[in-house]
């Protein structure tokens, strides 16, 4: 089984993987660690803030390592805000079925009351570098791309608008 959690940034993708990985022992992939590896490493010139060039980087690895894991009976959490909207495009229904997909975005009047919360548990998981341009403006144009975006694509988007603790729990509570 795969999970593929996608969704903007601070949404909770890292906090949600990290409570799947406790509640099934599966490992996880974060594709900002596989985006700062090739950062850092010099083998690539793109940068944090190059997001659409990093998702046609990225997603071509990640993509042929959850096949391998699919054909290998493996589990895997993979989790980052690299996965393009019509991700499942790439894969046979034999893959499809061996994957469940979340994406989590907040809404507007979520941000709105909550961002000031949002950015205090912004390093609950991971020490977060990049935070400096991160305003509730930004949030919510970014949460609205992946809104409709994923929304376009057919995909059912899990929406934060209320209390992101019950939505966290309602997703871990759904069986795989």
């Amino acid at each position: 089984m795969i999970i593929l959690i996608t969704g903007s940034s601070h949404v909770g993708k890292t906090l949600l993987a990290q409570k799947l990985l406790e509640k099934y022992k599966f490992p996880y992939l974060s594709i900002d660690h596989l985006k700062m590896g090739l950062i850092r490493s010099g083998n690539t010139s793109l940068t944090p803030e190059d997001d659409g060039k990093l998702t046609d980087c990225l997603w071509p690895i990640v993509r042929e390592m959850i096949k391998t894991a699919v054909e290998n009976r493996q589990n895997l959490i993979v989790e980052g805000c690299y996965v393009p909207f019509g991700w499942r495009r790439d894969f046979e229904s034999g893959y499809l079925s061996e994957i469940r997909f979340i994406c989590l975005a907040m809404t507007e009047k979520y941000i709105d009351g909550h961002f000031d919360e949002i950015i205090k548990h912004a390093s609950d998981i991971e020490n977060r570098l990049y935070d400096d341009g991160f305003t509730p403006e930004k949030a919510k144009m970014c949460n609205k791309v992946f809104i409709e975006g994923y929304k376009k694509s057919g995909e059912r988007v899990t929406l934060i608008e209320n209390d992101f603790p019950s939505v966290l729990q309602s997703l871990l509570d759904e069986q795989l």
